[in-house]
């Protein structure tokens, strides 16, 4: 059997996945280009890898043994990169963080930016995805560090408290629910709304509607909280974006918000590893920091 470290990459990505073309995706290659890999690791082999379906593709008994001895190859494959590098002069590294999207857009770039300043040789390659799908990541080994709400399954890693992300939603301070002491999500599920255009947040709060039995009215999709903000004081919609966000938002637009009182509106969001043993130096590094900054997140309820 002759796999090399990219089939392996490949493959694993791909079961994590559950799909070819996102684990091709995850990997950087083509679509084509991975499923002949794969075809040629099944023919090298001379055993089938993959069950493939409607609905994705799930590994045989045989592909569970090879995603095992997989992730051993690449945890001993980042060791000897980060011990080399401590020796070699002008080599760069890459730290691989995963991360739910009010860590990439309200606590991260604070910290990290600073970090890497100070580390001009180190890169930082940051993947936003859901909290479950983190965890998984970081297990595997296809990520060093996660950021992500500690209510998924963290069993057999390190966690460490984060910060604490509180959900609100925003509207034009004329907005009949901008007088409301208490806001509840069944009590807006069926106004009209302003909502991100994808990403793991939109999916999260997507899923909690999915779950009381009703698709939100979205009018517009945008990119960034501070354009949600902007169409809600405007009247277009309400939207719900971390209190962080509204705080931030609310001198310009003129919003008003209310946290949202279920208990998946507050998520404590913790840093997660495997051992640190098995951790670039670079990725401990990195690490330490982000666990002493501890952001708070402050009190007020409302604005």
């Amino acid at each position: 059997m002759r796999f090399d470290l990219t089939d392996l990459r490949l493959f694993l990505a791909v079961v994590e996945a559950g799909s070819i073309t996102r684990g091709a995706a995850d990997v950087g290659l083509s679509l084509p280009a991975a499923s002949e890999r794969l075809r040629d690791m099944e023919a090298s082999g001379g055993v089938r890898l993959l069950e493939r379906g409607r609905r994705g593709v799930t590994p045989t008994p045989a592909g569970e043994a090879l995603a095992h001895h997989a992730r051993l190859i690449g945890r001993q494959m980042a060791q000897m990169r980060g011990e080399l590098g401590e020796h070699a002069r002008g080599l760069r590294a890459t730290v691989r963080l995963a991360a739910n999207t009010a860590a990439i857009t309200e606590f991260l770039p604070g910290r990290l930016g600073p970090w890497m300043a100070a580390h001009p040789r180190i890169d930082v390659e940051l993947k936003e995805r859901q909290s479950a799908e983190i965890a998984r990541m970081v297990a595997t080994g296809l990520s060093e560090i996660g950021i992500l709400s500690d209510a998924v399954d963290t069993a057999g890693l390190r966690v460490v408290p984060f910060a604490v992300d509180r959900l609100v939603v925003v509207m034009a301070r004329d907005h009949a629910l901008a007088a409301a002491r208490r806001l509840a999500f069944a009590d807006v599920v069926h106004c009209e709304f302003v909502g991100l255009a994808g990403g793991a947040l939109q999916d999260h709060i997507d899923a909690q509607a999915a779950r009381a039995g009703v698709k939100l009215k979205t009018r517009l999709r945008l990119r960034t909280f501070d354009g949600i903000c902007r169409m809600a004081a405007d009247g277009v919609g309400l939207g719900i974006v971390p209190e962080t966000a509204a705080r931030r938002c609310r001198a310009a637009t003129g919003i008003a918000f209310r946290r949202l009182a279920d208990t998946w509106a507050t998520r404590r969001l913790s840093l997660c590893c495997r051992p640190e043993d098995e951790l670039t130096p670079p990725a401990r590094d990195l690490l330490a920091h982000l666990a002493q900054a501890g952001l708070p997140c402050s009190e007020p309820a409302a604005g």
